[in-house]
């Protein structure tokens, strides 16, 4: 009989290794596994980027021959298909395991139960639903593009006590601390795209890359092997040819589908940018469009830094998973610019959240918010 307390110890060491992958994986998950004899652990691996190695073919590596026998403590079912690397499933039968624990299926539909359908078939016995929540977190944008199509969205916003983003003139350098943007370059680095608007470029001509020497990138983890992909929300093209984001990375210009023809979009595209035309007539629609196109682009995780007009646009259209606000210990004043824009004029039409995580980030407040659902209010 398989001891549920050893199973979960073992699997949360195997998430633990996975966490090394959460700014490196993408777009693939992150997955860590373990093997063990008992209490022994004889091999151990994670997935560190798409294209090498699953983490239990860096597992069996590790365990060479102790792999026989043991028991493999995988985090994410494993593969069964041909990919960029064989089925993991293969070299774990291949490798002679015992038995497989499996904190939750794939929700990848190339595998979706057939990675433990194959090791059941082969005489494995399998576990399945170990840890399975504490699993699913590590892998929520996938799991979102996966099951809907689109990534999972994040908006930050560093905002002062009094709920202002920047001054009345728009000069918003710093609002918070040093601490506080290093956090956001590691959040930078788990996404796949960040996305902003020709205002907030216009305006800042900010290069929205992550920079490594502000990162603070914990040792034990993988730094990201490239920049994410910018996004401009930007209906006539006006982004400037030299513009930061431009000359310093992957970049994708949105506008309206009636102007991708245009000299503006042209000049851009002979600059480098990517462009794509859309219907720009309703937010909700162009925000849609925006986000599907990210997830034919296997993009998981998208950032919104923007500002309030972007940010409350995809909080008006609820396209907002997570809202982190950096809230700093200072007073702008009430003519500075709000956290968002949106035309609320009545009590009943307030948009509630719910606090998932609030920590202290240098002299800032960290919080993490979830939109509320209308059975919680």
């Amino acid at each position: 009989m398989a001891d549920r307390a050893l199973d979960a110890a073992l699997m949360a060491r195997a998430i633990r290794l996975a966490w090394r992958g959460q700014y490196s994986a993408h777009p693939n998950p992150r997955v860590g596994c373990v093997l063990a004899h008992g209490e022994q652990v004889v091999g151990e691996g994670w997935h560190e980027r798409a294209g090498e190695a699953h983490a239990e073919v860096r597992a069996l590596a590790d365990a060479g021959e102790r792999a026989r026998d043991a028991t493999a403590y995988v985090t994410l079912e494993p593969c069964r298909h041909h990919g960029r690397t064989p089925p993991c499933t293969d070299a774990l039968v291949e490798a002679g395991v015992a038995r497989v624990v499996v904190a939750m299926t794939d929700p990848n539909p190339q595998v979706a139960g057939g990675g433990i359908e194959r090791l059941e078939a082969a005489g494995i016995p399998v576990t399945c639903g170990v840890l399975d929540v504490e699993a699913r977190r590590l892998n929520d944008g996938f799991v979102t593009r996966m099951t809907t199509g689109r990534p999972r969205v994040r908006v930050k916003v560093a905002a002062s006590l009094d709920g202002r983003t920047a001054m009345a003139s728009g000069e918003s350098q710093w609002v918070t601390g040093a601490a506080a943007r290093s956090d956001v370059q590691r959040l930078r680095a788990m996404s796949g795209a960040i996305i902003t608007g020709a205002g907030t470029v216009l305006a800042d001509d900010p290069s929205l890359t992550v920079r490594p020497e502000q990162a603070n990138f914990p040792a034990c983890a993988s730094q990201p092997p490239g920049q994410p992909l910018r996004v401009i929300l930007d209906r006539q093209f006006r982004t400037p040819s030299d513009a930061q984001v431009i000359t310093t990375g992957p970049v994708l210009i949105v506008g309206d589908h009636t102007q991708e023809s245009s000299d503006a979009a042209r000049r851009l595209q002979d600059s480098g940018a990517q462009v794509l035309g859309v219907d720009t007539r309703h937010a909700s629609g162009m925000l849609a469009a925006v986000l599907a196109e990210l997830g034919r682009r296997d993009v998981n995780d998208v950032l919104v830094e923007a500002g309030p007009t972007v940010a409350g646009a995809f909080v008006e259209v609820a396209q907002v998973d997570e809202f982190w606000l950096y809230q700093a210990p200072v007073f702008l004043g009430s003519q500075g610019r709000p956290v968002v824009e949106l035309p609320i004029e009545r009590m009943a039409d307030k948009v509630s959240w719910t606090v998932l995580d609030r920590r202290q980030v240098g002299a800032d407040q960290r919080l993490i918010l979830t939109p509320r659902q209308h059975n919680e209010l």
